[in-house]
């Protein structure tokens, strides 16, 4: 799925989102995969029987990124990704409906995730439109980012 997505990104222009190269071939690609699926916790939607999106939460960002920790319980998008072969279907906002339950169902009230906020905006209006506030902007060495945070109390 990771793959399909730099591999549609590309196609549409995009190679500073995920770069050129399959996710499978970066560099850590695949032991950060290992690590969501064994460490955090992930989630597969299913389109009849088969995976048409993932994503992990945390309780917090990635050490990695340049992100001020929020001060207070927080429950953490590390990745949402859909099968592109879906585009349309809502299955990112369905997945993250269901961070927003898993945020509550843990008693946490705040539920935050960081995107590319390069290419005009499109990845934030996204999270806009389910429900998040933009708060933070950083720079992970030319990546431009955002940091968007929902309340589910």
């Amino acid at each position: 799925m990771l793959d399909s997505a730099v591999a549609w990104m590309n196609a549409r222009g995009n190679t500073e989102q995920w770069g050129t190269t399959p996710y499978s071939q970066t560099s850590g690609g695949a032991a950060r995969v290992e690590r969501y699926t064994t460490q955090n916790s992930p989630y597969i939607a299913e389109l009849d029987g088969a995976p048409a999106g993932a994503m992990v939460l945390d309780s917090g960002p990635s050490p990695q990124m340049p992100i001020a920790a929020a001060g207070e319980p927080e429950r953490y998008v590390r990745l949402l990704v859909s099968d592109r072969r879906h585009a349309g279907l809502g299955i990112g906002a369905a997945l993250l409906a269901r961070a927003v339950e898993e945020t509550r169902r843990a008693g946490v009230d705040l539920l935050r995730v960081d995107c590319w906020a390069g290419g005009g905006g499109g990845l934030v209006a996204f999270y806009q439109r389910n429900g998040f506030v933009p708060t933070d902007t950083f720079l992970s060495g030319t990546w431009p980012g955002q940091v968007l945070a929902r309340r589910v109390g």
